[in-house]
């Protein structure tokens, strides 16, 4: 339960419930996290993930994006210091990527690690500041994203 507290997870399964509203989800959540007074937090998420005026409708109501948004709300909601996102913008259309990759750059910002896997190889140049190759359940390269090119990568993801 203590463990909760410090990570944020958006994974292949989004995690929430599908009978409840987006509104309701992410109050559930809070008072899983031990949120006081979450209304606020609440509201300026669904508003960053622009789901505030479907915020009443249920989430089994929402299409495959709206529904990994939410997620992604979830995910951020009590504030953890670590985030972990398994292929987070898949589902997303380019508008909503593009939130996403804002998202991620404000909380790399804010003293926050922020993790995660993806096979879009530009994609990890452009949203990352260093690359890891992972090969069975192992670092096998990691370098500065800045001093990567999509080729170089390309390359190096092909060794493994």
């Amino acid at each position: 339960h203590e463990l909760r507290r410090y990570i944020g997870l958006v994974s292949h399964a989004p995690l929430l419930y599908d009978n409840l509203t987006a509104w309701e989800n992410l109050d559930f959540f809070a008072h899983m996290y031990d949120l006081l007074a979450p209304e606020v937090r609440m509201e300026a998420l669904l508003r960053s993930v622009d789901l505030w005026p479907r915020r009443h409708d249920l989430v089994r109501t929402y299409s495959r994006g709206m529904t990994q948004r939410l997620a992604i709300a979830r995910a951020i909601l009590h504030d953890p210091p670590v985030l972990l996102l398994d292929e987070p913008d898949t589902g997303l259309d380019q508008p909503s990527s593009q939130m996403l990759h804002n998202l991620i750059r404000q909380l790399g910002a804010a003293n926050r690690a922020v993790l995660f896997s993806t096979h879009n190889l530009e994609q990890a140049l452009h949203w990352s500041d260093w690359i890891c190759i992972l090969a069975n359940g192992e670092i096998v390269h990691r370098q500065p994203a800045t001093e990567l090119s999509v080729e170089d990568l390309r390359e190096l993801y092909g060794q493994w």
